[in-house]
């Protein structure tokens, strides 16, 4: 996608020094933009647990670019299949949501399965790294193309302009580039159709307000930033035509994990008959899962990041108190919406109903 105009990816390779992976830390968005240099495993798990990078497909690609990084350190180890498997166990402790973390990992060590020196594992997972960027950028590009037609459906059965609600950040900064959520809403944008992005603040780490509206500012998508409260008070006066949000975790059974404060939206789009739909790659479907209340982990993060809110001042980024300094507070990450409330999930392959039987009709490998 752009920043000033010019496209650009959310993790990359150093321009100058392959040996160094780059990310946008999205800890200094809006208000700065600072690529940051990750030069081993442990600087890629510090940009995985710290949220510098973050998104269910960002998250995976960091992992594999570490793993890549590990190799590089251990060329000069006796057992550097070891060290690869001790990489890979410390980037999995992360995060614990994301099904796509792992997903990566696995990948990679697959992919070591057939190498048989050091050096060779080295290259085979730098390009096992950018096979697995470059597929989750086609993928969310495709999520963009079939998505694009619930937008140019709703246009051209209203002939007004499209409003769409989105939760958390499911743009391209969750992802290798497009998005998940974002990237039907960048297709019918760039074809012309007037959209208008109703955007979550998404508490407590707001990235709703701080970054899918400086992504959607950057591209030029018309949106209004709102109180995470609001959104059933505009579905129920007609202001909303559509909800799309993104997931870190779906089971087969099409329940989905997503930004805490999904769910509340799913039902006040359920009560009001606001289509919502989850826009997916395959990456992030735990097969292996039914029931995404009972079996899906859900992280819970340190309070201060509910007690205390940052923001730009006169003097630069400020984090201020919002509570009384004693009162304790819970962080739920994530929550988990039933496939019930789903109208469906938008997927590189198609959209299909959030079910198994859905799924599996656009997955049938995986029967």
């Amino acid at each position: 996608m752009k920043i000033n105009g010019e496209p650009t990816r959310s993790i990359r390779l150093h321009p100058d020094n392959p040996r160094v992976v780059q990310v946008i830390d999205q800890r200094q968005l809006p208000h700065q933009l600072t690529w940051m240099d990750l030069a081993s495993v442990d600087e890629a798990a510090y940009a995985i647990k710290d949220m510098v990078v973050r998104g269910a497909p960002l998250i995976g690609a960091t992992a594999a670019m570490g793993m890549y990084l590990a190799a590089l350190d251990a060329v000069a180890e006796p057992d550097f299949r070891g060290v690869l498997t001790q990489a890979a166990h410390s980037l999995g402790q992360t995060r614990p949501t994301a099904v796509n973390l792992h997903w990566a990992l696995t990948s990679q060590m697959e992919a070591l399965e057939q190498v048989a020196t050091a050096s060779e594992a080295v290259d085979r997972l730098r390009q096992n790294a950018e096979a697995i960027l470059t597929a989750d950028e086609e993928q969310c590009r495709q999520i963009g193309l079939h998505g694009v037609q619930l937008i140019e459906d709703i246009y051209a059965r209203t002939g007004q302009p499209v409003n769409i609600l989105t939760h958390c950040n499911a743009g391209w900064l969750a992802c290798v580039d497009w998005g998940t959520a974002t990237s039907p809403i960048y297709h019918a944008h760039d074809r012309g159709l007037p959209v208008h992005v109703w955007v979550d603040e998404t508490r407590p780490r707001n990235q709703g307000a701080k970054l899918t509206a400086w992504e959607l500012g950057q591209h030029g998508v018309p949106h209004t930033v709102i109180p995470d409260n609001a959104g059933g008070h505009l579905m129920q006066h007609g202001l909303v035509d559509l909800a799309i949000v993104g997931t870190d975790r779906t089971t087969r059974q099409g329940d989905v994990a997503n930004k805490i404060g999904t769910y509340l939206k799913a039902l006040a789009a359920h009560d009001n008959g606001v289509p919502f739909y989850v826009a997916l790659p395959s990456s992030t479907i735990d097969w292996t899962l039914r029931d995404g209340v009972k079996e899906i982990p859900i992280e819970q993060r340190s309070q201060d990041e509910v007690k205390y809110i940052d923001g730009l001042s006169p003097h630069g980024v400020t984090s201020v108190l919002i509570c009384p300094e004693s009162s304790p507070a819970a962080n739920y990450a994530f929550d988990v919406t039933p496939a019930r409330l789903v109208t469906g999930l938008i997927t590189e392959r198609g959209i299909c109903p959030a079910s198994e039987a859905g799924l599996l009709s656009l997955f049938p490998e995986m029967a």
